[in-house]
């Protein structure tokens, strides 16, 4: 139990502790003043206080919300979206290769994430001229994007990483070993022994040359591209000692983190969205 310690005031009697009481309720006319005046102090002490703390405060990005510009690669001009920390500094650079199905809005609200996170997005639309781009062009706009990154003051270019989703996840995982522009990457759902279109050549083909750690991310149903083919190229990768991590979501079929064009919101997505994140903030 708290002491409490009495001071008196005329008649009055105020306690110190945890609680605090009067004795003469005939003093009314001094002690409601002297209360008043007491909160009076204290809310603007408080105020105070909150102020200070707020202004001391580590600054968080807060980015709005990217937009398009313009790369150049095989002298032809593609679109892609480009998204920024809200703040002054230098970050880790992203190059994001959307799937099959396109530059959907939702890879474009994954890059504002991205940033919202401390890191520069550029997402190549990387399917403008052709939908079914040999490797050699999605090559070239690769590092136009990386170029890109490394001529903007806010990106460090010690520090860029590549993330791609399905066949963007297969770009990944032939590019990743093959330019040394990048420091780590993220493989969602990709196809590591497919040829492409007009290629001869396979991501798994390309496991001896990887040099930076990579995170595989796929789902146990995914007709696409199975499973089973990525434990086998995990078990290469393994056998060479090639690092990765490799993350499987039990249930959830190709191209899960993006519905209708949308970023997924749901607690699987999210979990999947955070360890891309966590990856790249440990690697980079």
């Amino acid at each position: 139990m708290t002491t409490l310690l009495p001071v008196k005031t005329g008649e009055i009697y105020i306690y110190f502790g945890r609680y605090c009481a009067v004795g003469e309720i005939s003093m009314n006319r001094i002690l409601i003043p002297f209360l008043l005046t007491s909160g009076l102090i204290l809310v603007m002490v408080i105020t105070g206080c909150a102020t200070v703390q707020q202004d001391m405060a580590t600054p968080v990005p807060t980015p709005s919300p990217g937009s398009m510009t313009m790369i150049t690669a095989l002298e032809q001009t593609y679109p892609a979206y480009l998204s920024t920390p809200g703040i002054s500094g230098e970050y880790p650079g992203i190059v994001l290769l959307h799937s099959f199905n396109g530059l959907e809005e939702g890879y474009k609200e994954m890059s504002d994430r991205f940033a919202s996170e401390g890191f520069v997005v550029i997402a190549p639309e990387w399917q403008t001229y052709n939908q079914r781009a040999d490797d050699a062009e999605v090559e070239a706009v690769i590092r136009a994007s990386v170029e890109t990154l490394k001529s903007r003051p806010d990106v460090d270019t010690s520090k860029i990483g590549l993330t791609g989703f399905c066949a963007g996840g297969r770009y990944t995982m032939l590019f990743l070993p093959q330019m040394n522009e990048f420091d780590a990457g993220v493989a969602w759902y990709g196809f590591p022994y497919s040829r492409g279109f007009a290629n001869d050549t396979t991501p798994a083909s390309h496991i001896g040359e990887l040099a930076v750690p990579m995170l595989i991310i796929h789902g146990s149903r995914d007709r696409a591209s199975p499973v089973t083919d990525i434990y086998n190229y995990t078990q290469h990768l393994d056998a060479s000692d090639k690092y990765f991590e490799l993350k499987v979501y039990q249930g959830k079929p190709h191209g899960f983190m993006i519905a209708n064009g949308s970023l997924v919101r749901e607690e699987f997505a999210e979990n999947a969205y955070d360890e891309m994140i966590t990856f790249f903030k440990r690697r980079l």
